[in-house]
């Protein structure tokens, strides 16, 4: 697949290489996304708590930070284009809630971008029936990927973060 990809890294935190990353995001599209005559496009932007608070404050009202925004692209149908959005992602976040789960910082990596995509292509957490959907295909990519289950068999719930 070829995907256009920007990698914008604003913190010196430890985060995977572009190469991961990009493996990760094709493997989610490529499971979930009706095939398009132009090369998907996103950007990733990885952050600090103090910047991912204030995205969060200013586009959902939110005072703290998050692990992972999404912000899906709307372009008009004459544009042609394959843009799907950004994904905003708090590497110190993602450091912590790894180890608070006790699961790789690798995997919860590679969980939160997929949860991301899952975003820029529509899908939602926010009613119990959306969150089994959105869970099983975040499970079913991971696994392919062979990374655990991220949910541990739990029940999905309304308006759950991953």
């Amino acid at each position: 697949m070829n995907l256009l990809l920007s990698v914008d890294r604003a913190v010196p935190l430890q985060s995977p290489d572009d190469d991961a990353i990009r493996h990760w995001v094709v493997s989610a599209l490529s499971r979930l996304q009706t095939p398009s005559s132009y090369a998907p496009e996103l950007s990733i932007r990885i952050t600090s708590r103090e910047d991912a608070a204030r995205f969060n404050q200013t586009y959902r009202a939110k005072p703290d930070a998050t692990n992972v925004l999404s912000f899906p692209a709307d372009p008009p149908a004459e544009a042609e284009s394959g843009l799907l959005g950004d994904l905003v992602i708090c590497a110190p976040l993602v450091q912590e809630e790894a180890t608070e789960q006790q699961k790789s910082e690798e995997a919860h990596w590679a969980h939160l971008i997929i949860h991301g995509v899952l975003h820029l292509l529509g899908h939602d957490h926010q009613v119990t029936a959306e969150a089994e959907q959105m869970e099983a295909l975040e499970i079913a990519v991971l696994n392919e990927l062979g990374f655990p289950n991220p949910y541990h068999h739990e029940a999905p719930s309304e308006g759950k973060q991953p």
